[in-house]
């Protein structure tokens, strides 16, 4: 997708065509890339988000929609405290010139943030009750006298951190995967229906209150949870297929309150009933077999339309 034809085309082919017809926000070029191994995905990663915006420019649509891609909590070098939030310095010359184009373009830096991840590999240190949105003591970063009681919004303000260190005030982070799996293997602690329905309903219930982080406070918090259904064929441990609200027949996993708001859908025909959704409600990911994987776990970056579960939708 470095290719100016052909990004224009793509656009022309899967977006403009629906603009009328639902919203359409955002292009994300690739998840993940740059905590990968493969380097050649990650020279192109810049130029493909480059080539995608010249291409909306040109189109005239680079102010309905913008650009940017998704990246994994491991892009920092450090998180804690957050206001010592920096980037990996493997990644420095990637980095900057990504968050340059985010503060040039006005589009936000995403980051997949799981606390579950921080609990399940050190159980004994980090406190349940913090990375569940639970009430507990929290903790103060003892440079600004912030204090903070849930892991994730120290994680939010970390990024923030780490874009200010490289000169950049006016980026915006959004959530861009949190989540719990409701399953999990013996040695993954902590993924229970239980812990799942309470970091879910909670983060609802900060999400509807429009409150920003500690060193935020004036932007509220904008996230997309992962995920709308559990896959029962992906690969890695078990957590990994359980992550979903639903099941693929639409009957929850847990409740959070959020019922009546997926399309009521026949058993016998789910998935049939899902991709004649997913045409109606489009999110695109740009990808070239030779450059970058498609990233749409069928609709699981969906969340928030889906489910009203941003502000624009709870209000």
């Amino acid at each position: 997708m470095t290719d100016p034809v052909n990004a224009q085309t793509w656009i022309q082919q899967h977006v403009q065509p629906y603009i009328s017809q639902t919203k359409i926000t955002c292009i994300t070029v690739g998840n993940e890339i740059l905590t990968g191994n493969d380097t050649r995905l990650m020279s192109y990663l810049f130029p493909a988000m480059q080539t995608i915006y010249g291409a909306l420019s040109n189109l005239r649509l680079s102010r309905e929609v913008y650009v940017t891609t998704a990246h994994s909590i491991g892009i920092l070098s450090n998180s804690f405290p957050p206001s010592s939030g920096t980037f990996r310095p493997d990644l420095a010359e990637y980095m900057q010139r990504i968050v340059n184009f985010h503060s040039q373009t006005n589009s936000p830096f995403l980051i997949n943030a799981y606390p579950f991840f921080a609990y399940k590999d050190n159980p004994g240190q980090v406190p349940l009750d913090y990375v569940l949105f639970q009430p507990n003591p929290g903790t103060m970063d003892p440079i600004t006298n912030l204090k903070y009681d849930n892991m994730l919004y120290a994680q939010i303000d970390a990024v923030y951190s780490a874009i200010k260190a490289m000169g950049y005030t006016n980026v915006q982070v959004k959530i861009s995967e949190t989540g719990w799996p409701s399953r999990g293997d013996s040695n993954e602690v902590g993924a229970t229906p239980q812990n799942a329905r309470l970091y879910n309903s909670n983060l609802l219930s900060r999400l509807q209150q429009n409150e920003g982080t500690p060193a935020k406070p004036s932007v509220p918090v904008e996230i997309y949870v992962f995920a709308l259904f559990n896959e029962n064929q992906k690969p890695g441990p078990a957590s990994e297929r359980n992550y979903g609200l639903y099941y693929p027949d639409g009957t929850p996993v847990y409740d959070i309150g959020l019922q009546g708001f997926l399309p009521r859908m026949a058993y016998s025909a789910s998935w049939k009933n899902v991709r004649k959704y997913l045409n109606l409600h489009k999110v695109f990911c740009p990808f070239s077999s030779a450059y970058f994987t498609s990233y749409i776990h069928e609709l699981t970056h969906l969340m928030l339309s889906l489910l009203s579960f941003s502000r624009n939708y709870l209000s």
